[in-house]
């Protein structure tokens, strides 16, 4: 589904936040908020743990390049201290895409999340043939859950024993959130 370069110019001003593409500069904060134990038991094992400055440096050289994905920063007073991004599915799922975050501890629980999650909700909707974004999460990540919720997504299934983080092997949940 390459979207062509449009994809890779999002920028999304929310006032005191902004989501935007990886740039040149931002690989010292990924490096330092990228790296903690906390963020990295609720991400994928692709997000390496610990999170040195050459993985952030090699991120924001490649995090533009892979055609059917789109991925932000997540910017609070002009520094990177998270990351949002989408990735589109293809074949009889084209019209569908999998949302992805993760926000630095020191930003936690101050609605920053919920707000991204929102405002890229909708970026997609407006400027994509989506009609079906979703977002799976680890069972013990309540947090994430109330996000998707207040952004308006609705818990869809709970695959059952679907994902082994850190040698334990949990259900995930499946939100989502559709355009009618």
């Amino acid at each position: 589904m390459n979207q062509d370069k449009k994809l890779h110019e999002a920028r999304l001003d929310l006032g005191d936040i902004i989501l935007r593409p990886w740039q040149e500069g931002d690989e010292t904060a990924l490096a330092r908020y990228g790296n903690s134990r906390s963020v990295w038991q609720n991400v994928r094992d692709r997000f390496p743990h610990p999170y040195t400055l050459q993985d952030a440096q090699l991120w924001v050289r490649v995090a533009h390049k892979d055609p059917n994905a789109l991925n932000l920063a997540i910017a609070v007073d002009g520094e990177a201290v998270g990351a949002i991004g989408v990735i589109f599915k293809d074949d009889v799922y084209y019209r569908t895409a999998e949302i992805g975050y993760w926000l630095a501890e020191a930003y936690w629980n101050r609605g920053i999340t919920t707000r991204a999650v929102v405002a890229l909700t909708d970026y997609v909707f407006a400027h994509y043939d989506i009609c079906r974004l979703y977002a799976g999460i680890f069972e013990y990540n309540a947090a994430s859950g109330r996000v998707l919720e207040k952004a308006g997504y609705t818990l869809e299934a709970r695959l059952r024993k679907n994902v082994t983080k850190n040698g334990r092997t949990v259900d995930e949940l499946i939100y989502a959130k559709i355009k009618e």
